[in-house]
């Protein structure tokens, strides 16, 4: 959503680059570059004025004319007042010191606050918590059957008493105020710690149903009120978000399609002009795609500095820890990353979320943003698919891999030989750099660390170990060669002599026939 700002702000950095001192002019034209990029992105004119403002006065301040690097402290008070007007610090939910914790969802129709309601349930069972929905929308054709579905979706229950209009013409049945009481009753007797409300929405400040939200807040006494607003609204935004405050005096914000194409100057203007955090973001239209808003992180990501702690909070949420250990006590011991490992790492890859999504939150991703958009996450589907139609043995010893073998993997998979080509390419490549990586060597190219043999460090003509033999392609005489070895090594254990270290028995051992000084024999216990 952020793409069009973040691509003017990193412009506007790149001239100041190189630049030793900043004039008076060189700050007056970054901010006024800045301005018209956050105009542009649609943030409200008053929180734009109170932004640039800053900026200019902390720009002509001591701390960029004294700085070693000015243009780096000027991205630094950039990202510090973006954090500023997001909100400032992490907003967490309030939770009920005795009984259930209860929420209610409040906005205008269409700002998707029915399906944010299954992602926040969601969210909150896998934190932990027993959540129920509660369906207090009486007014909206079907929305009642809409949170049913959802709910069931992220394996939550819902208490839907009545079903609700079923057409514009019919008139709601039931009373919402009273469907909220039974809810938050029936969260009591089954034990569940959070009640989710979801309130009818508006077709735009309606005084009546503005009035019905309030009835539902004053019966059931929410801990939070959250206002869901769709993050590609515009500048309307503020408006509809001081109307809402007037009338319900929610407590904190939720974006939803923060994963739009729009400009995305609400995001930045609700949390300045009415006081109250953003808490929650809607990224996608999976009931996975939510994530607590953390404002300094969605700075980083609008300056194109990425967001990797939230990348590892999903890896530290999806890894599977045994996996993890197992590949971990492989490399320690130098076995070969096998076909088998590949498909194992790339299912917990898969299990993260969208590849395109991980990738945007690495540092300087907008440079390469085209191509991350022309990426095809249907390619890890065709890679899992070459790799399982490939024979146990041919994952483990891909080079046994033929001619015919690829042509009959690449039916299988049902692609061009070509591309099972590629794939054996690029893993015999990622094989090589994990046998490097775990000798110590460093990655291919680069000069190995002293002392842990590096590859870079290696002295021309330098005497290299002798090749491993590679194993046979067929199964038996595989086995074979296994059984040689193991033969030859049980023969060679037998010609040394065992007891002491240095292979001589203890009992033939006689000080006398070394040359030791006199009286040395005595420390030798004999």
């Amino acid at each position: 959503m952020f793409n069009s700002l973040s691509d003017r702000l990193t412009a506007t950095f790149k001239n100041l680059r190189g630049k030793g001192r900043l004039t008076e002019a060189d700050v007056d034209a970054t901010v006024r570059e800045i301005r018209r990029a956050l105009l542009d992105a649609d943030v409200a004119v008053p929180v734009v004025r109170e932004f640039t403002g800053q900026v200019r006065e902390r720009a002509l301040g001591a701390e960029v004319s004294g700085a070693l690097n000015p243009s780096q402290q000027i991205v630094k008070i950039v990202n510090e007042e973006l954090v500023e007007i997001l909100g400032g610090e992490t907003r967490r939910i309030r939770k009920a010191k005795t009984g259930p914790t209860i929420i209610m969802l409040a906005g205008l129709q269409g700002a998707g606050k029915t399906t944010l309601a299954g992602k926040l349930a969601k969210w909150l069972k896998g934190q932990g918590h027993s959540p129920i929905l509660v369906a207090c929308d009486l007014q909206r054709p079907n929305a009642v059957t809409q949170l049913q579905v959802v709910g069931q979706r992220a394996g939550v229950p819902v208490f839907a008493p009545h079903p609700g209009a079923t057409s514009e013409l019919e008139h709601p049945a039931g009373d919402p105020v009273a469907v909220a009481r039974a809810g938050v009753e029936e969260a009591r007797q089954k034990l569940h710690d959070v009640v989710i409300v979801d309130t009818a929405g508006r077709l735009g400040v309606d005084a009546d149903m503005m009035e019905q939200a309030r009835q539902i807040r004053r019966a059931i006494v929410p801990n939070e009120v959250l206002f869901v607003i769709d993050a590609m609204i515009g500048q309307d935004a503020v408006n509809t978000a001081m109307a809402f405050d007037e009338g319900v005096n929610f407590t904190g914000v939720v974006l939803s399609k923060l994963d739009g194409d729009a400009r995305g100057g609400a995001a930045l203007s609700v949390a300045s002009v009415t006081g109250k955090p953003v808490m929650f973001a809607s990224t996608g239209e999976g009931v996975d795609d939510f994530e607590m808003f953390h404002p300094d992180r969605m700075a980083s990501r609008i300056l194109d500095m990425g967001d990797v702690l939230t990348l590892i909070e999903q890896a530290e949420k999806s890894w599977d820890k045994d996996e993890a250990a197992r590949m971990a006590k492989k490399f320690a011991d130098q076995e070969d990353f096998t076909l088998d490992d590949f498909l194992a790492q790339m299912q917990q890859i898969r299990n993260m979320g969208s590849m395109k999504k991980m990738l945007m939150m690495m540092p300087g991703a907008q440079n390469i943003r085209q191509q991350l958009e022309q990426f095809d996450e249907r390619e890890i589907d065709r890679v899992e698919a070459i790799v399982r139609s490939m024979t146990p043995h041919e994952r483990l010893a891909p080079k046994i891999i033929n001619g015919s073998r690829r042509a009959r993997i690449a039916r299988g998979s049902g692609v061009h030989v070509s591309e099972v080509n590629g794939l054996l390419e690029r893993f015999g490549q990622a094989q090589k750099m994990m046998k490097k990586m775990a000798q110590g060597g460093g990655m291919p190219g680069m000069p190995g660390m002293p002392g842990m043999g590096g590859g870079g460090g290696a002295r021309k003509g330098a005497k290299s170990a002798p090749k491993k033999k590679a194993r046979s392609g067929n199964p038996a005489k595989a086995a074979q060669e296994l059984r040689d070895a193991e033969a030859r090594r049980a023969s060679a254990a037998k010609a040394l002599p065992t007891g002491a270290s240095f292979g001589q028995q203890g009992g033939d051992f006689d000080p006398s026939q070394m040359n030791l000084p006199k009286g040395f024999d005595k420390f030798l216990g004999k």
